[in-house]
């Protein structure tokens, strides 16, 4: 995942970064309004994390700007504001959920996820094919019930595959998913990923096939078939 958060709170910035950062997502931070309006007109993120109460430009605003635009990225708004008059206005401007400061990082963390799981049009957090789990929330994937060790990065490329089952992933759209603007990620990155995490399913019922000049596609396979094409 791809998270723009929008905070003008260096502190409670900082804890959330590293946070997100530490359970594999790509995290660009702006800290005021004006400055996250201009950076979403031209990049696209997976979750925008969005405080009220901005300097320059407020939330509400660059929410509004962003509705007017037709950008359908789902918005998290934060705020130390309680009033219900507050929370109805971010409702109706367009944001998806709401969560008032301070607050539990898993809660945070699970609202994340449910606007995620929203977006792909996933019913849950488990995903299920053959033998192999996919658990988001846990963290967790297996074959047969046999763990397999994945480090954050890797889990996030499968994560955005596993949402995309069946289609193309273009290489621009992992990248951006897994990498932010301050991320080194070297021109093989992506093929480099995609050879780890081909070799850890290769007991899979899944194989990831590599569309030449587009990106890769994760696809089911029957136990029969092959598990993984040719390399990246």
């Amino acid at each position: 995942m791809r998270l723009l958060l929008v905070e003008d709170n260096p502190d409670l910035a900082d804890a959330i970064i590293r946070r997100m950062r530490r359970n594999g997502h790509a995290v660009d931070w702006q800290s005021d309004g004006l400055a996250a309006a201009s950076v979403l007109r031209y990049q696209r993120f997976d979750l925008v994390v969005l405080d009220i109460g901005l300097p320059k430009l407020d939330g509400l605003r660059v929410l509004a700007g962003m509705r007017e635009r037709g950008d359908s990225t789902p918005v998290l708004m934060l705020t130390a504001r309680d009033g219900i008059e507050d929370r109805v206005q971010a409702l109706d401007v367009g944001a998806d959920d709401y969560l008032g400061k301070p607050f539990d990082f898993r809660e945070f963390e699970a609202r994340c996820r449910v606007l995620l799981r929203r977006a792909r049009g996933q019913a849950s957090e488990l995903v299920q094919i053959g033998g192999f789990q996919f658990d988001n929330a846990a963290h967790r994937v297996s074959v047969d019930g046999e763990l397999i060790e994945l480090p954050n990065r890797e889990f996030r490329l499968l994560e955005i595959l596993v949402g995309r089952l069946g289609q193309v992933v273009g290489k621009d759209e992992i990248g951006n998913g897994l990498f932010g603007f301050d991320d080194e990620a070297g021109p093989n990155a992506i093929e480099l990923y995609v050879g780890r995490l081909r070799r850890k399913l290769a007991s899979a019922p899944l194989r990831i096939v590599t569309v030449r000049g587009v990106g890769y596609m994760l696809e089911a396979v029957d136990a029969t078939d092959g598990g993984s094409d040719a390399p990246a």
